[in-house]
């Protein structure tokens, strides 16, 4: 019962990041656009970053919706989390410019508060993947979702 809340959980709230995210990244997309080619690690391909990351983050979503999809929605939230607060390490300790292009709610964090809050996202999203994977845990999490 209790692992079945916790993947739920989880799940729950990475839908609501990735479509927060992805949302928010749409509504502005020309200053994610332009903050992306100000970034010396991604000016040569922000075009196609700015069209994959919103796209990747509804994808996700939609997996972590369906029982089918959970698992890969699980590891490919883990993977995207990830790269992420990686880039985002790589940018506050090696970068000569860093750019901003974070909007809405996480505009007001700075750089190691959301390192911070990427890494608890992908802790809970490990617990989810572990929870998912213990002996039985298949039989006992049946999603409410779809």
């Amino acid at each position: 019962m209790i692992r079945k809340f916790i993947i739920e959980a989880v799940s729950f709230l990475l839908i609501v990041l990735f479509t927060y995210a992805a949302v928010s990244k749409i509504l502005d997309f020309s200053n994610f656009r332009v903050q992306l080619g100000k970034s010396p690690l991604l000016d040569l391909f922000a075009s196609t970053i700015a069209v994959a990351v919103p796209t990747l983050e509804i994808l996700i979503s939609f997996t972590l919706i369906f029982k089918r999809t959970r698992k890969l929605g699980l590891y490919a939230s883990f993977a995207l989390l990830m790269i992420f607060t990686f880039y985002l390490i790589v940018i506050l300790n090696y970068s000569y410019y860093i750019p901003c292009s974070c909007g809405g709610i996480l505009q007001g964090l700075s750089w190691k508060a959301h390192i911070i809050f990427n890494s608890l996202f992908i802790g809970a999203t490990a617990l989810a993947i572990l929870i998912y994977h213990e002996p039985g845990a298949t039989n006992e999490t049946t999603m409410t979702f779809v």
